[in-house]
């Protein structure tokens, strides 16, 4: 019997209208580029999966490790000490630009999840303040429990954030967990490692926009948005 239902955020329950400025177009308006290795290897600092439990103390060591990050990539991309610190807060400022708005249907799902008196958490790789963005896409006060990959210490499909997102939802028994979202390792190998039973979300507009969803496995549901979970119940 399922008792919680999990969701990860972005391309779940909400999407982007817009995005503040690249962090290309940030130094490019200052006179800067951005070598292609630097990128990746900033991504790779990033990626899913990694842990940064040192970081994840609090909100202020978990901003102070962003900031950190973010001064190592600028002066990789040659810019000076009298430039770093404006840049840095240039950039900082960017990556948290954005106008959010929840997916159609999605109010409608996680209000019914839990009138059906189930858990309904989100379990998202966003940084400390998803209350913030739950907030602007209006969904905020649908949910019980909000944990970020800043928050637990690592990113999907890392062990530690599922863990810590059921701990905080009060749940002992993942079996009775369904994990929704879009991502096929975050959202899909992850939760199926931990015993939960996976939704993976896809959309029918990314068709042609994304890379084609790997083939389903069993066990695994597709489905083209939210409203179909309150049949897997």
């Amino acid at each position: 019997m399922i008792t919680a239902v999990l969701l990860d955020f972005y391309g779940t329950l909400a999407h982007a209208r817009t995005w503040g400025p690249t962090r290309e177009e940030v130094l490019g308006q200052r006179g800067f580029q951005v070598p292609a290795d630097i990128t990746e290897r900033w991504r790779d600092e990033a990626a899913d999966g990694n842990e940064h439990v040192e970081h994840s103390v609090s909100a202020e060591t978990y901003r102070a490790w962003e900031h950190a990050r973010m001064r190592g990539f600028v002066e990789a991309c040659g810019v000076g000490p009298d430039d770093a610190d404006l840049l840095v807060e240039e950039l900082y400022t960017a990556t948290k630009s954005f106008d959010l708005q929840a997916y159609p249907e999605t109010a409608a799902v996680l209000t019914e999840l839990r009138s059906r008196n189930l858990t309904v958490a989100v379990c998202s790789n966003w940084d400390w303040h998803l209350d913030r963005a739950m907030a602007q896409a209006g969904i905020d006060e649908l949910v019980d429990v909000m944990v970020t990959s800043a928050q637990a210490g690592a990113r999907k499909p890392h062990r530690r954030i599922y863990e810590r997102t059921l701990e905080a939802a009060g749940i002992t028994d993942p079996t009775e967990v369904l994990f929704a979202g879009d991502s096929w390792g975050p959202d899909v190998e992850g939760p199926t490692a931990m015993g939960m039973r996976p939704v993976h979300i896809w959309r029918p507009e990314w068709d042609g926009e994304r890379e084609p969803p790997p083939p389903l496995t069993d066990g695994v549901v597709r489905l083209p948005d939210l409203t179909g979970l309150l049949d897997l119940l």
